[in-house]
């Protein structure tokens, strides 16, 4: 773990995102403070469990904000940025700190997107004013932002996020966001960049319909990207699915040392939450209308901070 950079939420540490706040010089940078949980995952809601996780999540990054210098949104995908519109398990706008809208944001354009994420992006201008800048390609302080790189497949319909490279004085931190290692042209730039430590999403074996052949793209690229950099962190996509587990400790035993989920790099437990989802349910049984309760506001907070340090093995 490195004291300069902290994952604030991740697959790997019980919710949806890729959150982390940096720490270079006298800027505290936070990037894609968003969060989410998956909203109906194997036929059920978030177990409440997992719900007492995403609450803890979202009270650090509005912390992680209120002494911030600045924020980033690679992209607008309602797991990294927060929003206006939101389900129960996610950051709300409202809910942001007062200083918010006094950050200096650095943000993914918005000119290759779908209307939804149009409106996000709009709202975010919004709140953030001219202290809002679209940053793909630019540089500021310690601060580089790369182009537009795929979500994943190229041309994929989950369109690009932007990337940020931050100088730490001795070493160089790099958030990939949702790469997913599935195009070999961004893990070749990624490796050009030459960044110390990378933080990037894995691909999502959870999905049954990624085909075989882009499962060895993925493999081939986490190789690569394993052999060029001092420390690779593999996360978000990849930890939803208990495979993701195996996937990570062949990897590191194909390159002959560690790379990591975001749980290993920060000395935590490993909560892959969602990805055991079915199996709370039969541990610790849901009240009917238990998320119904939770949506109106009518559950003891004292009930969900019991359950963060229950069956700690999930």
């Amino acid at each position: 773990m490195n004291k300069s950079v902290e994952i604030i939420g991740t697959e790997s540490l019980g919710v949806r995102g890729l959150s982390c706040l940096i720490k270079a010089g006298n800027r505290r940078i936070v990037i894609d403070p968003g969060v989410a949980l998956g909203y109906i995952r194997h036929g059920l809601l978030p177990h409440p469990r997992q719900v007492a996780e995403g609450e803890r999540v979202r009270q650090r990054i509005i912390k992680a904000l209120e002494d911030a210098t600045d924020v980033v949104f690679s992209h607008f995908h309602g797991d990294h940025v927060p929003l206006r519109e939101v389900n129960p398990y996610q950051l709300a706008i409202r809910h942001l700190p007062r200083n918010f809208q006094n950050l200096c944001g650095w943000s993914k354009s918005a000119g290759d997107l779908g209307e939804k994420m149009k409106l996000r992006a709009h709202d975010l201008a919004e709140l953030l004013g001219s202290n809002l800048q679209m940053a793909e390609g630019v540089s500021d302080g310690p601060m580089t932002f790369s182009p537009a790189m795929p979500h994943g497949i190229k041309g994929s319909q989950l369109g690009t996020v932007m990337m940020t490279k931050i100088d730490l004085g001795n070493k160089t931190f790099l958030h990939t966001s949702d790469i997913q290692l599935l195009d070999t042209a961004t893990v070749n730039f990624i490796i050009a960049w030459q960044a110390d430590i990378v933080l990037a999403a894995g691909p999502p074996l959870y999905i049954e319909t990624l085909t075989d052949e882009l499962r060895t793209v993925a493999w081939e690229n986490g190789l690569n990207l394993a052999n060029n950099v001092d420390t690779l962190i593999l996360d978000h996509h990849l930890m939803r699915d208990q495979q993701g587990l195996k996937w990570l400790d062949a990897l590191s035993t194909a390159v002959g040392k560690q790379v990591y989920c975001a749980a290993d790099f920060m000395n935590k437990n490993r909560l892959l939450l969602e990805a055991r989802r079915p199996e709370m349910y039969e541990k610790i049984p849901v009240p009917d209308g238990w998320h119904d309760e939770y949506a109106k506001g009518g559950v003891d907070p004292g009930y969900l901070d019991a359950l963060r340090y229950r069956d700690m093995q999930f």
